[in-house]
């Protein structure tokens, strides 16, 4: 595939602004942590909402839609369409919980919520097991993207696309902090929201299409369409649409939606101006992650079951390249013309960047201040903890373009880190609002998920993937429930510094305050409205499946369907209104 040069004009043209942009915040972003890790706590909603946007649509992403369409249907994507109920919960719940601990990172929440040496060495080892092995995994996974990308549009070598497209992510992430993370999402966003709708619109028409009508109406596309599983196929029904809103949005730690919100996205959160602005950004994430972006990338996932239907097609037209269903979609790519192209591989690597840039940040503060700092070198000023952040993102950066090199599939990825978090999200939601949870319980959960995750994956049990996951569940989470139960609580002081800090609401700290009560302890009471924060987490959830389903019917023709669905969304959203409204 050769690019023209206006292709190569647009693509260089966003490479030198983001880097501009790097250079520009540099000097603010070196005076202290807060600035480099956190943006210095004053970042809008709508300019933090658009980040979380930005990250999540990685390079992979299209690529793993494409994957789960290609061989499971438009209906497929429930595996990840389901973790909206996580968002959701973190968005009227979690976030102006997260704001209220003005914590610097998610892992210095451990020593807010517990005590002794078992906080401390949970933070401790959760710093390099998230900040560096789990973290080093999912920047490997978006760089396979990246090469896969690389050997179909340039007929690059795995090892080249990696580096191309790391070096500028790696330079303005190291220089910029967060701030210039953020900054650079905002324009990575709308190009790659501008590609990726005028990609799939000059796909649709293409005579090998021949329109949208077509395309739908295509006998290979036809049985992809539907929303929902086949209710009479008891297997797929189970596991893409049962399982994953039953079970998985809860108990799987996954990254962008954990459960009780974690990692990148309580790290944009702790960035807020204030809570408000907590709430907002998440809000606009869950909005526009699940509803606004998927249809794009769904379009040209269809497309490529009419010009390559089977691997075999992809393997013919493409011999170099690492076969699988995710090169449905940069196949797809290689029929637009200059100009359009450059976009849209401007958009790839933007998606890249933006992901890598925001990874690179959060997984660097996790090493400069939950390791460094809090175990190496206490005293470490302000400056040393940003070049000791500086550093770490060039390591993490090529950490992960190596086991980058390895990896087969985006989908195979994305099985494996959610059999990894399997059992573990229920303690993220419950420790905030269930004073019994300690740091044993993490310990536990942590530990036993991640040898279940490796038992099977090296041993053949002769059972399936869901089966899998559902069994981790069950044994992690009887696993960590029986360690909170004959381990020690938490000390009465933190666990009264972490409630007078948070005010959570619920039966779960009534022990405590009777506790509390007795020593004399004084507590403070919480204005957190339970029944309003639920039924605007229900009516979020509402609100956005209608909307993603609404759009989906007006690309099939199906207007009723389609007016019936947007008046649901709009009752929903202006109840959530009229609901916030009375707190």
């Amino acid at each position: 595939m050769k690019l023209a040069t206006l292709d190569w004009i647009l693509i260089i043209s966003f490479f030198v602004v983001f880097l501009l942009i790097g250079i520009l915040v540099a000097k603010r972003a070196g005076k202290n942590t807060k600035e480099f890790f956190l943006s210095g706590q004053n970042m809008p909603w709508w300019l933090l909402g658009i980040s979380m946007v930005a990250t999540t649509f990685s390079a992979d992403t299209p690529n793993l839609v494409t994957d789960i369409i290609r061989q499971n249907g438009i209906s497929g994507n429930w595996v990840w369409w389901a973790f909206l109920l996580t968002g959701m919960l973190t968005v009227f719940v979690y976030a102006k919980l997260w704001r209220r601990s003005k914590v610097v990172t998610d892992l210095e929440f451990y020593e807010l919520r517990y005590s002794g040496k078992e906080a401390a060495f949970l933070r401790g080892f959760r710093a390099i097991y998230l900040g560096v092995f789990f973290n080093v995994m999912i920047m490997a996974s978006v760089c396979l993207a990246a090469i896969k990308i690389g050997g179909i549009l340039f007929d690059l070598e795995p090892w080249q696309a990696v580096v191309f497209a790391s070096v500028i992510t790696v330079l303005y992430s190291s220089i910029g902090g967060l701030r210039g993370v953020i900054f650079t999402d905002f324009l990575q966003f709308i190009i790659a929201m501008v590609g990726s709708i005028w990609a799939a619109h000059y796909i649709i028409n293409m005579p090998e299409i021949g329109g949208l009508e077509n395309l739908l109406n295509h006998a290979n596309v036809k049985d992809k369409l539907n929303f929902l599983p086949d209710f009479n196929d008891n297997y797929t029904l189970v596991t893409l649409l049962i399982i994953p809103l039953a079970v998985q949005w809860w108990s799987v730690w996954y990254p962008g939606a954990e459960p009780g919100g974690g990692g990148y996205i309580a790290q944009r959160m702790l960035s807020a101006k204030d809570e408000k602005n907590a709430i907002g950004a998440t809000l606009l994430f869950n909005v526009a992650h699940y509803a606004l972006r998927p249809w794009p990338w769904i379009l040209i996932a269809l497309a490529s079951l009419v010009l390559y239907p089977q691997l075999s097609d992809i393997a013919t037209q493409f011999p170099n390249a690492t076969l699988g269903h995710d090169l449905g979609y940069p196949a797809m790519l290689t029929h637009l013309p200059a100009g359009l192209l450059g976009l849209v591989v401007a958009s790839l690597i933007a998606a890249f960047m933006s992901t890598i840039s925001t990874h690179l940040n959060w997984g660097s503060s996790y090493i400069s201040l939950d390791f460094y700092k809090r175990f190496i070198k206490p005293e470490a000023s302000e400056k040393e903890l940003v070049n000791i952040g500086r550093l770490s993102t060039v390591i993490l950066m090529i950490f992960a373009a190596l086991l980058a090199l390895v990896l087969s599939n985006a989908l195979s990825t994305f099985n494996i880190l959610l059999q990894i978090g399997a059992g573990t999200g229920l303690i993220f939601i419950l420790r905030w609002f269930w004073w019994r949870i300690n740091a044993y319980s993490e310990i536990t959960g942590m530990i036993v998920s991640f040898a279940l995750a490796l038992l099977f994956e090296f041993v053949d049990f002769g059972i399936e993937d869901h089966e899998k996951l559902l069994l981790s569940v069950l044994i992690t989470t009887f696993s960590w429930v029986t360690v909170t139960l004959i381990t020690r609580p938490t000390n009465t002081e933190t666990l009264a510094k972490f409630y007078n800090a948070i005010t959570p609401y619920g039966r779960g700290w009534n022990v405590f305050k009777d506790i509390a009560s007795k020593q004399n302890i004084t507590l403070k009471t919480t204005n957190d409205n339970f029944t309003i924060d639920l039924a605007s987490m229900l009516l979020g959830i509402v609100f956005v499946y209608t909307s993603l389903f609404a759009t989906g019917y007006i690309i099939y023709g199906n207007m009723t369907g389609a007016v019936i669905l947007i008046t649901i969304a709009l009752i929903s959203g202006v109840t959530i209104i009229k609901l916030w409204k009375r707190k």
